[in-house]
């Protein structure tokens, strides 16, 4: 999200190689590295990196977890949608759906099939490496077999407006508003409300995890990730509630769902991913658990390894749909 630089995806896992125990983006020096897919920046001279241009996503994360992002994405809540872009979309026009912080385009590959009619994706994203690969990813046809089409586009989500939405029907992001700001959230919420689009947010973390077998020090690691997620001032584990009331506070119908990843031994290698990335952001944030949790970390890739271990990784989908003019939805 490059493949030489570790980084951590909030609640998720490290987003390049398998050192044991990445530093985690959220510390103050690194921060930018979570908002790679979203914080977007005019490109610098050629050959003249960004001064503080941020690591990419690795793609190799991104397809490690698609899966299991997939898997856990609210079903419940395509019913809602379905039904508001029928009643929203002229019979013989396609829907405009814009993807945020899009990454390898894995929203698209699992929501474009499971929508009815054409479909054009503008694809937003920083890094236009991720963008190639989302557009060289991307499903070719809907549901009902009407044609998919995409752009790609970079800007920046801090200066997104209606204009930018403008002929939108449906925005999308995946594990993005847990590493915006309130004043993100609130643009994004109002940008959505002005345009008159739906909004599907999915997989923000939640703030908790389960983990079997249990450990002692399993609440302490999670408490100090989740205090790690508020650093620099973004929302973390309080995103969710925090963009219902934004988009509530415009007239808008929210919609949460429980999408959680299940983790068991045939996901083992995502596990062991996402073990490093959270223990490492926790010991970043207090680092007097670094020799406990060390032992930790070594304990846990050791049952991941051998198929004991079971982790459940709690986040929440959001549906939020505008009201029709002198009705409900």
């Amino acid at each position: 999200m490059s493949d030489s630089t570790t980084g951590v995806v909030p609640g998720a896992g490290p987003t390049g190689g398998s050192t044991a125990r990445p530093t985690a983006s959220t510390a103050p020096a690194a921060a930018p590295a979570e908002r790679a897919t979203l914080r977007l920046r005019e490109a610098p001279a050629p050959g003249a990196p960004h001064p503080d241009d941020p690591p990419r996503y690795a793609p190799e994360w991104l397809r490690l977890r698609e899966p299991a992002d997939g898997a856990a994405r609210a079903h419940d809540l395509l019913g809602p949608l379905r039904a508001h872009l029928a009643e929203r979309t002229p019979p013989t026009g396609g829907l405009v759906v814009h993807d945020l912080g899009c990454g390898t385009g894995s929203m698209g590959r699992w929501l474009a099939p499971r929508l009815d009619g054409a479909q054009h994706w503008v694809l937003h994203d920083r890094d236009p490496y991720l963008l190639h690969f989302a557009a060289a990813g991307a499903p070719r046809s809907a549901a009902d077999g009407g044609h998919v089409t995409v752009e790609t586009l970079r800007g920046d989500l801090a200066r997104l407006t209606p204009d930018a939405l403008s002929g939108a029907d449906l925005v999308t992001a995946s594990a993005l508003l847990d590493v915006l700001t309130a004043e993100e959230i609130g643009t994004l919420a109002a940008a959505c409300a002005a345009a008159g689009c739906a909004a599907l947010l999915t997989l923000s973390v939640a703030g908790r995890v389960e983990l079997d077998p249990a450990h002692p020090l399993d609440a302490e690691i999670a408490e100090a990730f989740n205090d790690h997620q508020r650093r620099t001032g973004l929302l973390g584990p309080d995103a969710v509630t925090a963009a219902g009331e934004a988009f509530a506070a415009h007239g808008v119908t929210v919609r949460a769902h429980p999408s959680p990843w299940r983790l068991g031994p045939d996901e083992a290698p995502l596990t062991a991913q996402w073990l490093r990335g959270w223990v490492g952001a926790a010991v970043e944030q207090r680092p007097e658990l670094r020799s406990r949790a060390e032992a930790y970390l070594d304990e846990r890739l050791a049952a991941c390894a051998d198929g004991t271990l079971r982790v459940v990784v709690h986040h929440t989908d959001l549906l939020a749909l505008p009201r029709p003019t002198g009705g409900t939805p």
